[in-house]
């Protein structure tokens, strides 16, 4: 049962996780910019230099969110591919395997069934 859990799981956690992640980009380029701005650094040039110092710094601070970012961007890649390959497998009018549990009878989905399930 916690299989059929995960998903959504690692679904709203890749949204707090993106969210997190900028955020705390834009935070580290704030920090920055104050910290040039309390240097007397004009402002626009503060905010220049803090975008391009906050690369680096984001990549050695933000390390591990960053991971799960990607690990959740390749999940969410994986899951597409897999969807994207069962309709156009049914597209084709073969038989998926996901396909049973739905009440599909017979060799494989025609256009019709397929219009109907739209519907």
């Amino acid at each position: 049962m916690s299989e059929q859990r995960d998903p959504a799981d690692r679904g709203d956690t890749f949204a707090v996780d993106l969210t997190l992640h900028l955020l705390a980009r834009l935070g580290l380029v704030a920090l920055v910019t104050i910290v040039l701005m309390l240097a007397n650094v004009p402002l626009l040039v503060a905010l220049a230099i803090a975008i391009v110092v906050s690369f680096p710094l984001g990549l050695l601070l933000l390390r591990r969110l960053h991971s799960r970012v990607t690990a959740g961007l390749a999940a969410r890649g994986e899951r597409r591919k897999a969807e994207r390959a069962r309709l156009r497998a049914e597209l084709r009018g073969e038989r998926c395997e996901d396909a049973a549990g739905d009440g599909a009878a017979g060799g494989g989905a025609t256009g019709q069934d397929i219009d109907e399930r739209r519907e």
